[in-house]
């Protein structure tokens, strides 16, 4: 069972990932077995297994793999509230999203900013970054699915930027190692290259210590997935079993 994936939005760049899974799982103790596809005209809940694992709401009405379920005017009443409480959320999430991109950027700027990079080299990891997030974030704007960010696709994303902006970092300080060695310096030129060869494993908990101070935001989630998770409540899927979208752990 993944996190409540609808807030994986939130995965977006570096370290944002861990910070917001984290944040989820033990603070708003909010899972859910679903993706999650906020359309048009109705709300899609999906998964492979077990039934149901369809499930379309569209104003007030419900369908869980493909049969229409009779609501009575209650259960009705809180299929509506659901469908509009997440709608409302989506925006919500994005904004976060949006500021866990310009924070993550913000925290690589600040620890290569202590690096004693050359300003040629800054000057193409700003552009590197800027461009990095733009696309994120035009991706977030479009994003209507958590199928936009499957694992696979998180892990790509991932492996784009450590492989765009570490090799120009290492390169940079290897290069400081190269001129320590030439004028004398051995030990600082030792200490380079050992920096250099571990910079992605030694840079990502600083990168996840910055991030922390996204979590306000995060948590500020918490109450809204807290209401969905109640509204389900007394629902039920039309092979009878409780229409469990949203788990809390409460």
């Amino acid at each position: 069972m993944h996190s409540f994936r609808f807030t994986v939005a939130l995965t977006l760049l570096l370290a944002a990932a861990p910070l917001c899974a984290q944040d989820l799982a033990t603070t708003c103790h909010a899972t859910s077995s679903y993706d999650v596809t906020v359309n048009a005209d109705n709300v899609i809940f999906d998964r492979a297994a077990p039934a149901p694992a369809r499930v379309e709401l569209q104003r007030g009405s419900l369908r869980t793999d493909a049969v229409s379920v009779r609501l009575d005017a209650e259960n009705q009443d809180r299929m509506t509230l659901f469908e509009r409480d997440l709608r409302d959320l989506l925006p919500r999430v994005r904004k976060v999203a949006q500021n866990g991109v310009d924070m993550a950027v913000q925290a690589v700027r600040s620890e290569a900013s202590g690096m004693g990079l050359s300003s040629e080299t800054h000057g193409e990891l700003d552009q590197r970054l800027d461009a990095r997030a733009r696309e994120i974030k035009q991706r977030i704007a479009s994003s209507r699915s958590t199928h936009d960010w499957d694992g696979d696709v998180i892990n790509q994303y991932a492996s784009q930027v450590e492989s765009d902006l570490m090799p120009l970092i290492a390169g940079d300080m290897g290069q400081q190692a190269i001129d320590a060695a030439l004028n004398g310096d051995m030990q600082a030129a030792a200490t380079l290259r050992d920096r250099a060869a571990s910079l992605s494993t030694e840079l990502q908990p600083r990168l996840l210590q910055r991030m922390q101070a996204l979590r306000p935001q995060i948590q500020a989630l918490c109450p809204a997935i807290d209401q969905l998770a109640d509204l389900q409540q007394g629902v039920r899927a039309s092979n009878g079993q409780p229409l469990d979208l949203v788990q809390t752990g409460r």
